[in-house]
């Protein structure tokens, strides 16, 4: 069973192992180091991240296998993508090895480099998340709701993987470092357990997060509704997904924490959830979908139209 997941994409199923195996030494790391960085354990953030790549990396190679375009195209950029993001975590692990911070730190000449080193994976990463997403927008899907989750789901998080920019142009107001996660109060305050985002501020990692995950959750809904999915539940899925991404965008750069929104904050919630729940219903009284939930590999020789996201 473990040899058919790893044959997806080899890359990226290692890539996601050993991301995995991180996260498990961070947890040990939690435990056994008491070091503190910028207000929360030192081992904090490769443990969330190893958590969030290892899913990241198993969606993406399991999405390659329904490629039907292409695919010598998405295969390379899976495997390049896994080459990056592993270089990514190996300097924010060394950095936690030396004590000191990875992400925005031009403190000195060698923590600059490193960063410069961090910004030009990220931009790797999300170059070859924008090929995967081509290459699934021209594959051919016999469950048409999946297809268009999975295309769906790949733009959004494409755009959510942008939106860790906004954090660069932060002003962190400490020398030697250039950005911040937090808006309109200092990185390191009190902070949500299990997110470590701002309690008393913005956050603009809650945004950055959203949008990558609608990667798992729009093909997921997919799942969950089974017979019952129909394109129509997932273009109403996706615009309100999108729409929760620009609402959290909007409350992080106005330095709101998320659980303590304004009325501005909870009137735009209030309307997006009663657009979604009207919506929602509209779709479901569509005839639902004879195709199976979960989209089987497909061949070249198939003939149905692959649908437009």
């Amino acid at each position: 069973m473990l040899t058919r997941f790893l044959r997806w994409h080899p890359p990226l199923m290692l890539f996601s192992l050993l991301m995995g195996a991180l996260a498990l030494a961070s947890a040990v790391g939690l435990v056994v180091d008491d070091r503190i960085l910028v207000g929360s354990p030192i081992w904090f953030k490769p443990f969330k991240f190893g958590i969030s790549l290892a899913l990241y990396g198993v969606a993406l190679a399991w999405m390659l296998t329904q490629a039907t375009r292409l695919k010598k195209l998405g295969w390379w950029a899976g495997t390049v993508l896994a080459l990056g993001g592993t270089a990514e975590m190996v300097i924010i692990v060394g950095q936690v090895l030396r004590g000191r911070r990875s992400h925005f730190n031009v403190a000195t000449d060698f923590d600059a480099t490193l960063w410069v080193v961090m910004a030009g994976t990220i931009l790797v990463v999300w170059v070859m998340h924008a090929i995967i997403a081509l290459v699934l927008a021209f594959s051919r899907f016999t469950n048409r709701p999946a297809g268009l989750a999975i295309r769906l789901g790949l733009g959004i998080a494409l755009v959510g993987l942008a939106l860790g920019q906004l954090m660069a142009g932060q002003d962190s107001g400490i020398e030697g470092i250039a950005g911040a996660h937090s808006v309109g109060v200092p990185d390191g305050g009190p902070y949500m357990p299990v997110t470590g985002w701002s309690t008393a501020g913005g956050d603009l990692r809650i945004p950055h997060f959203v949008g990558i995950h609608a990667l798992q959750a729009l093909p997921l809904l997919v799942v969950l509704l089974g017979r019952r999915a129909n394109t129509r539940v997932v273009w109403v899925a996706a615009a309100s997904y999108l729409g929760l991404t620009a609402l959290t965008t909007w409350q992080a750069l106005r330095g709101q924490p998320l659980l303590r929104p304004d009325s501005a904050t909870w009137t735009a919630f209030l309307l997006l959830v009663t657009a979604t729940v009207l919506a929602g219903a509209w779709a479901l009284r569509t005839k639902p979908s004879t195709t199976p939930s979960t989209p089987p590999r497909t061949t070249e020789t198939e003939t149905e139209e692959p649908v437009a996201a």
